[in-house]
């Protein structure tokens, strides 16, 4: 069976609240793109044991609750490049706390969550997509597809490769918190009005 693999980049368009959210949406319309999946609010629950062995070996777990859907998804080592690269498997499940309950009796818990609202867009006869989200460390356009089809996007859309980001929202959590001197905990749009956290870190 062929393995399955993800392919995709980001690129920040504005800081967190609604600055560039708006700007995003009108480039993605006058570009011919179509909203295929309305705004929701999503839920990101990534999952390790207790010594953190899932991270530690550059793999993901992690359970999202997107409005009613609830989504379980492997990721496994990423592929150096360009572009974010890696094996990726899915399936739903019909309820979020019996989801996490079965992981946690297996070892799993809970580690790190994360929150964000979604939008995603598509082109008639495209391979690819490109989902625009709001998160608390910013204003995000992923584009997933076959390279040839995110290079050509992401350039008609006005993005050089230099604009290329391949950090999971993780780490640019992590990284928002150090410049802000606060201590990581959980990524909540909560943090869109207020912040305080710890010094330093």
């Amino acid at each position: 069976m062929k393995t399955p693999i993800e392919t995709e980049i980001k690129v920040r368009v504005g800081r967190a609240g609604n600055a560039g959210v708006a700007k995003a949406r009108a480039l993605l319309r006058r570009h011919g793109f179509k909203i295929t999946a309305p705004r929701v609010f999503e839920q990101n629950l990534v999952l390790d044991d207790a010594k953190g062995t899932i991270r530690e070996r550059g793999m993901l777990l992690r359970v999202r609750a997107a409005g009613s859907a609830i989504t379980c998804t492997f990721k496994g080592p990423e592929t150096p490049g360009r572009h974010k690269r890696r094996e990726e498997r899915e399936f739903r499940a019909s309820d979020l706390e019996s989801c996490v309950t079965v992981f946690a009796a297996l070892g799993f818990r809970e580690v790190f969550r994360y929150e964000k609202y979604r939008t995603e867009f598509a082109r008639d006869d495209e391979p690819g997509i490109v989902t625009l989200d709001e998160t608390p460390v910013g204003n995000f356009m992923e584009l997933e597809g076959p390279s040839r089809w995110i290079d050509r996007t992401a350039k008609n859309l006005g993005f050089p490769r230099e604009a290329y980001i391949t950090d999971s929202y993780g780490t640019l959590y992590e990284d928002w918190c150090r410049l802000k001197g606060i201590e990581p905990g959980d990524m909540r749009l909560s943090a869109l009005r207020t912040r305080p956290g710890k010094r330093g870190r």
